[in-house]
C-alpha cells in the first residue's frame, strides 16, 4: 500500500508544469544605453553605457517585478537560472517629452522602457537587446 502511495505522489510531483520564473537553466541578457539630454541646446549630446542602472524582469503573467539587478560598468545584464516561459523586462527612463517642455523640466516623470521576451527551450540565452535611456 505504502507504494501506491509513493507512486501516486511521484506522478503528481513531475506532471505539475513549472510557471516562468527562478530554477531554470536559461538566462536573458541585454544591454542599457543612456542619452544625456542637454535643456540648453534641446539635443541629445552624449550617448554612454548606463552604467549602475535598475533592470526588473516580470514573470509570466504576475502584476509586480519578480527580481532587479543593475548593469555593470559597460551597461550589461543578465538574468539566470530562468525556466521556459514569457518575461517582460523592463527599466525606467526621464520621460524626454515632459522634460523638454517648454520650459525644460528638471522634474520630469520616469516611464518604463520594457519588452517582452519568450524563453522556449531549456538552456537557452535570449538576447533582449538594447534598452536606449534619456538622462539629464
Amino acid at each position: 500500500m505504502k507504494y501506491i502511495y509513493l507512486i501516486a505522489f511521484l506522478i503528481i510531483l513531475f506532471s505539475c508544469k513549472k510557471p516562468p520564473g527562478p530554477g531554470g537553466n536559461a538566462s536573458i541578457k541585454g544591454k542599457v544605453t543612456m542619452y544625456f539630454y542637454d535643456a540648453s541646446t534641446n539635443t541629445f549630446s552624449k550617448k554612454y553605457p548606463g552604467a549602475d542602472v535598475d533592470v526588473y524582469i516580470i514573470y509570466g503573467s504576475e502584476t509586480s517585478y519578480g527580481d532587479r539587478i543593475r548593469t555593470d560598468y559597460e551597461g550589461d545584464f543578465e538574468f539566470k537560472y530562468l525556466r521556459k516561459g514569457s518575461y517582460t523586462i523592463y527599466v525606467y527612463s526621464t520621460d524626454t517629452v515632459a522634460f523638454k517642455g517648454p520650459p525644460a523640466n528638471p522634474k520630469a516623470p520616469k516611464i518604463a522602457i520594457k519588452k517582452t521576451v519568450t524563453i522556449s527551450k531549456n538552456k537557452q540565452t535570449l538576447d533582449a537587446g538594447e534598452f536606449v535611456i534619456a538622462d539629464n
